[in-house]
C-alpha cells in the first residue's frame, strides 16, 4: 500500500488543455523559459506528450532522447515522467490499430513497468495509478483492463495523495466499462453511479455528462430502457444548450427509439448524427 506523501517537483496539471496540446506545448514552453533542474526536465517530459497527442511519436522520442543524458542525476519524479511518456509513444489511445505491433506493445510495456517500479518507490501515487492505467493500452482484452482498473483502484483507495484521488472517477469509469464489456452489468452500473458522484463534485461539465451517458448506456444493456431513454433526452438537451450536440448521445436516442418501435423518432437522431459527422 502506498500510504506514506512524496512532494510532487513540478504540478503540471494547470497548464494542460488535452483537447489542445498545441496550447498546451506553448504553455509548457512558456514555463520552461524561468524553469531550472528537475522541473525544467518534467516541462520537456511534457512537451514530448503533446506531440504524442498529435500523433508525431517519432518527434515525441526524439525530444525524450534529448533529455536521456541528463536522467542519472534527475531526481525520481522525471525519471517515472520520462518512463510515462516514452511508453505512451508505443502504446496509448492515439495509435492507430496498425501501429499497435507486438514489438511497440512491448516497447510500452517495458516503459510502463519501469515507470509503475520507480512511482512505487518513491510513493508517487498518482504517476503510479497513470502507469497502471496505460497498461490496459497494451493488454487489452476486457479481463486484463479489468485487472489493471483494479490495480489503479486499489492504490486510489490507499493513498492520501491529492494526485491520486483525482484519478478516482476516471479509474472507476474504466472499471465499470471492462464490466460492461463483459456482461457484468450490475457491477458497471455501481461504477459508473460512483463516477457520476463524483464528477459532479467536480466542474469538469463535459466529463460529468460523459459520465451520464456511460450510466444510460448500461441501463440500456440491462434492458431498462425508459431510465436510459430519460437520461439521454436530457443530456441532448444540456448538450444542444451548450452548443455541444453529441452524436454519440443521438446513437443511444435512434437505438432506444427503434427498440420501441418508433422508427420515426429514431430516423431524427439517425439524421442528427449524420448531420453532425457531414459538417466536420
Amino acid at each position: 500500500m502506498l500510504l506514506v506523501s512524496s512532494v510532487m517537483a513540478l504540478d503540471v496539471t494547470p497548464l494542460w488543455d488535452f483537447s489542445k496540446p498545441e496550447l498546451s506545448e506553448q504553455r509548457f514552453r512558456a514555463a520552461l523559459q524561468s524553469a531550472s533542474g528537475d522541473d525544467a526536465l518534467i516541462l520537456q517530459t511534457q512537451i514530448a506528450r503533446t506531440y504524442g497527442l498529435r500523433k508525431d511519436f517519432e518527434t515525441a522520442r526524439a525530444l525524450l532522447k534529448a533529455i536521456e543524458p541528463q536522467l542519472p542525476g534527475a531526481g525520481r519524479e522525471v525519471r517515472v515522467r520520462y518512463a510515462l511518456e516514452l511508453g505512451r509513444t508505443y502504446a496509448s489511445a492515439t495509435h492507430p490499430p496498425e501501429l499497435q505491433t507486438p514489438q511497440s506493445k512491448e516497447r510500452a510495456r517495458s516503459a510502463y513497468q519501469s515507470a509503475l517500479d520507480q512511482a512505487r518507490a518513491a510513493r508517487l501515487d498518482g504517476l503510479a495509478i497513470d502507469a497502471i492505467h496505460m497498461l490496459a493500452f497494451v493488454d487489452t482484452t476486457p479481463a486484463d483492463q479489468l485487472k489493471w482498473a483494479q490495480q489503479a483502484l486499489a492504490v486510489v483507495e490507499s493513498s492520501a495523495q491529492p494526485e491520486a484521488k483525482r484519478w478516482e472517477a476516471s479509474i472507476r469509469n474504466n472499471l465499470g466499462y471492462a464490466l460492461h464489456q463483459l456482461g457484468r452489468y450490475d457491477e458497471a452500473l455501481a461504477q459508473f453511479k460512483a463516477a457520476v458522484e463524483l464528477r459532479e463534485r467536480g466542474t469538469n461539465v463535459e466529463a460529468t455528462r460523459s459520465a451520464h451517458w456511460m450510466v444510460a448506456w448500461t441501463l440500456r444493456a440491462m434492458g431498462r430502457n425508459d431510465e436510459a431513454l430519460a437520461i439521454q433526452l436530457r443530456l441532448e438537451r444540456e448538450c444542444d444548450a451548450a452548443g455541444q450536440p453529441d452524436p454519440y448521445v443521438f446513437e443511444e436516442l435512434e437505438t432506444l427509439y427503434r427498440s420501441k418501435g418508433d422508427n420515426e423518432r429514431a430516423r431524427h437522431y439517425q439524421e442528427r448524427r449524420a448531420a453532425l459527422a457531414g459538417g466536420k
